[in-house]
């Protein structure tokens, strides 16, 4: 152990321990789990977001610890924590239609409630493109209880959600902030 000698001009006298790793409480390591999906192919209808859902599989891509689980569009916590989900959305609208993306939780493996929602919409004359993200925080204090899941929301025919295999059109984001 390293010593520091203060002297009196610096208003103390003794000899005082280095600091250590192992005398610290209370530091985290730092983000311990991050993870993206992203979407396929795109969505052409209102619903659950079942299927085509991939890890990010660039070359540039690395997810940070044990990464979610998903199954049929049901993401999976790997550990306890403070998680920032996010949705980011690509898309086109027909004239007159609205389309959203809906950050849907569960805290008891049953129960949904929409968390957070993003809507765009085409204006009366003309389709538009878009982009736009929504995002929430969830407490998992209970990685067999709590759940996300996301909704495609009022996609009308020739509407839809961009998709694509080999780049981020509309993904989801999960980051573990911090313990629970």
């Amino acid at each position: 152990m390293a010593l520091v000698k203060l002297n009196a001009t610096q208003g103390l006298t003794g000899t005082l321990p280095a600091v250590s790793g192992a005398n610290l409480t209370g530091i985290s390591a730092g983000i311990t789990q991050a993870d993206q999906f992203r979407l396929t192919v795109d969505v052409t209808s209102t619903g659950y977001i079942t299927s085509n859902l991939e890890r990010v599989d660039n070359a540039s891509f690395s997810k940070i610890g044990t990464g979610m689980t998903e199954s049929s569009g049901l993401f999976s916590f790997p550990t306890t924590g403070i998680y920032l989900v996010k949705a980011f959305v690509n898309g086109v609208t027909i004239p007159d239609d609205n389309v959203g993306m809906i950050i849907s939780v569960t805290i008891n493996n049953s129960n949904f409630s929409d968390t957070a929602i993003f809507q765009s919409s085409g204006d009366s004359s003309a389709g538009s493109s878009f982009t736009g993200s929504t995002e929430c925080i969830v407490d998992v204090t209970d990685v067999s209880n709590v759940k996300v899941k996301f909704y495609a929301d009022s996609i009308n025919s020739g509407s839809r959600l961009i998709g694509h295999t080999d780049s981020n059109n509309t993904f989801f984001t999960f980051i573990r902030l911090a313990s629970t």
